[in-house]
């Protein structure tokens, strides 16, 4: 990574270092294991947006602008325009405290206790929570492990459409890392359309992208900007996750208005330093983020090299987008515990597969795991010698 201004190169990163009392990934487990589960980046935050909260602090912390914000909101409209969300109308934009709970009250607006509600599996938990949890029923549709990467069930996605009337889209796709196509969008926005559903959109990876071109929202498109929701943050793209903001977008303002009521006075607002960072992030930090992208490129070609040369067995496609791995372990012999036996022999902690999938596709989803591979090339490849031996030694 090149040094330039509000650009620095990441040195290498000392795990002493890593490992404050703040940082819930780095001291869940012990001293001696390496973090690569929950999604935090261990880069240092971006020059900008470090400058941006220590000059709101000189401003004081009372109320901010919680009848709206005009800077932030001009700001990511022109975000927006550049994934195809233009047009939006006054009342499209609704900011929230994050985007988890953006799924949570879309569910709870768009369905009553008992409906069904559609997705792929596996897939980032609070998807399945925010539905099972509110008294609804998953439907879910298993990915399908294709040669050059997860694809898409039409036939099942079809089947499960008729017995709903909402649709959660991961997109980028997490775990997996799949950015979809367009031809893939548009035979999703098909399918909402024959089947009269509404569509919440998770856009939360947008800007981690290692695919060509612009990116494409799943709204994109006028035929399903009627029915859809799409939701997205910066938390992720600038390593900012405790500040959590995150926005609903839709270009019916009461749709927003509705999903937004659900939550009431439940849901809470967004702070005054999480207004503050998403401003700086969208102003000045696009430099910080290319360059941090540009690593975690450089950082999954090198994952993809080393488990073709050491690790042949587990099974894996190279991510489009985000900087977490999902790796197929079945065929080890520790599959039906990876996550306790990576944690116990080889001391690297990472979320277990089990963790992507509703109560009925948890089976098949043991002998998975997600790794995070937003650290130093050092610690990386440290914790791969790590799996490495640990793997082997059980052959």
């Amino acid at each position: 990574m090149t040094q330039t201004e509000n650009r620095p190169a990441y040195p290498t990163l000392s795990p002493a270092e890593l490992r404050h009392p703040d940082s819930l990934k780095w001291t869940l487990y012990g001293d001696d294991v390496i973090p690569m589960w929950i999604a935090d980046m261990d880069f240092p935050v971006a020059p900008p947006i470090l400058a941006a909260l220590h000059e709101r602090l000189e401003r004081g912390l009372g109320y901010h602008q919680l009848m709206g914000d005009g800077v932030l909101d001009s700001l990511l409209r022109a975000k927006l325009e550049t994934h195809g969300l233009g047009d939006l109308p006054e009342g499209g934009l609704a900011l929230l405290p994050g985007v988890v709970p953006g799924i949570y009250s879309s569910v709870a607006a768009l369905t009553q206790p008992g409906e069904k509600v559609l997705t792929m599996t596996p897939v980032y938990h609070p998807f399945h929570l925010s539905i099972t949890g509110q008294g609804r029923e998953v439907s879910a549709v298993a990915l399908l492990n294709g040669p050059d990467g997860y694809e898409i069930d039409w036939e099942g996605m079809e089947a499960a459409a008729q017995d709903t009337g909402l649709m959660l889209l991961c997109h980028p796709h997490n775990p997996t890392g799949r950015v979809w196509t367009h031809a893939e969008l548009e035979k999703l926005r098909d399918l909402a359309v024959r089947n009269n559903l509404y569509v919440v959109s998770d856009e939360l990876h947008a800007d981690l992208r290692f695919t060509d071109g612009p990116f494409e929202s799943f709204a994109a498109d006028k035929r399903v900007q009627d029915r859809t929701i799409t939701l997205t943050g910066p938390c992720k793209a600038f390593n900012t996750a405790g500040l959590g903001i995150g926005v609903m977008i839709g270009h019916d303002a009461e749709l927003v208005k509705r999903v937004r009521a659900a939550a009431g006075g439940l849901m809470g607002h967004e702070g005054a330093m999480s207004v503050t960072m998403w401003q700086a992030a969208l102003r000045d930090g696009g430099p910080w983020l290319a360059d941090t992208v540009a690593y975690l490129r450089a950082n999954r070609d090198f994952l993809t090299g080393y488990l073709r040369e050491h690790l042949p067995t587990v099974r894996f496609h190279p991510v489009e987008s985000t900087y977490l791995a999902w790796l197929d372990l079945r065929d080890c012999p520790h599959a039906a515990d990876i996550q306790k036996f990576l944690l116990e022999e080889a001391r690297v902690a990472v979320h277990d597969g089990p963790t992507f999938a509703p109560e009925a596709f948890k089976p098949e989803s043991q002998g998975f795991i997600r790794l995070n591979f937003a650290t130093s090339r050092e610690i990386l490849t440290e914790a791969l010698e790590r799996l490495r031996r640990a793997l082997g030694e059980s052959q």
